[in-house]
């Protein structure tokens, strides 16, 4: 990516642990100032040290945020904004969760970590986004969107909730977003992509809920055998590896001047779910995202 005499800023979402650390660690290997955002400050520190014992130069800055309230999306924000232009946004933040949960704002727990909150973050971000173009956003995606119910004429989909099915859909839900925002951001400067890290072992996929058949529907639960070594082994890899589709999409001068990319876990693009780019799905998505996260609020 083009560089200049001011500060080249990037913003890691979820990024005090796992895929999210990683990522914000090759950003500041590339020689990117990285802001991680989580919810715990003894992590974000342990994060800040793990960055700077990689990039001793790298001065990384640490921000509490609790991205499961929109509220807290905004409040964020308002933050990231003040401290100027930013050269790269990676919204990494997301959860699966075995049982029907919902956020402070009342909506389905996967819906917003999920893809309410990157969208909300990503369009509050747009104006220092592009005052550091070229800048880039990157949404960290998953093959889990083959599992979803492509359904969004509600912010919650029709019958049981089934936790892998609901984080695909919500993850659908954010790559039809993020393809639909690369055309809207087109010649601006502002490249747009979508990473899927392939999997790895996390927090989220080691906290027990991957290994429980509560998060698929009936009909798989016949063959939840091998449904969960499938998903045992689609995440047994070290998250540093996990991390180079993210870290690829956001620096790798191969894609300097090209947007709306699926970068797969390989670190090459690959072609997105169909329903993505869907013209009724985009159209819904959109029309969610609008209603239960507004941009302008009052």
């Amino acid at each position: 990516m083009e560089g200049g005499p001011v500060e080249q800023r990037a913003v890691v979402t979820a990024g005090t642990g796992g895929i999210g650390l990683e990522t914000a660690v090759g950003l500041a290997a590339a020689g990117l100032s990285v802001t991680v955002v989580g919810r715990d400050a003894d992590r974000g520190a342990r994060a800040l040290e793990r960055i700077k014992a990689v990039a001793p130069a790298a001065e990384p800055a640490f921000v509490a945020a609790d991205l499961a309230s929109l509220d807290g999306v905004r409040t964020l924000a308002g933050r990231l904004a003040a401290d100027g232009p930013l050269k790269v946004l990676v919204n990494n933040v997301g959860g699966m969760f075995a049982d029907h949960r919902r956020t402070v704002d009342g909506i389905e727990a996967s819906f917003v970590l999920n893809h309410l909150s990157p969208y909300l973050l990503t369009e509050l971000l747009l104006d220092p986004l592009r005052a550091a173009r070229p800048s880039r956003i990157v949404n960290v995606n998953s093959a889990a969107v083959r599992a979803a119910k492509p359904r969004f004429d509600a912010v919650e989909p029709p019958g049981g909730y089934y936790g892998l099915h609901w984080y695909g859909r919500a993850k659908l839900a954010n790559l039809a977003y993020t393809l639909d925002l690369a055309e809207r951001l087109r010649s601006t400067g502002v490249s747009v992509f979508a990473a899927d890290p392939g999997g790895a072992a996390t927090e989220m996929t080691g906290n027990g809920t991957a290994g429980s058949s509560a998060i698929v529907s009936p009909g798989l639960r016949l063959v939840w055998p091998l449904v969960r070594l499938a998903i045992e082994r689609s995440t047994s890899g070290p998250a540093s590896v996990a991390a180079r589709s993210s870290v690829f999409a956001a620096t790798d001068a191969s894609l300097d001047g090209r947007t709306g990319l699926l970068i797969g876990a390989r670190s090459r693009p690959v072609s997105p779910h169909r329903r993505s780019t869907d013209r009724r799905t985009v159209d819904d998505v959109l029309r969610l995202s609008r209603q239960w996260a507004p941009v302008t609020t009052g």
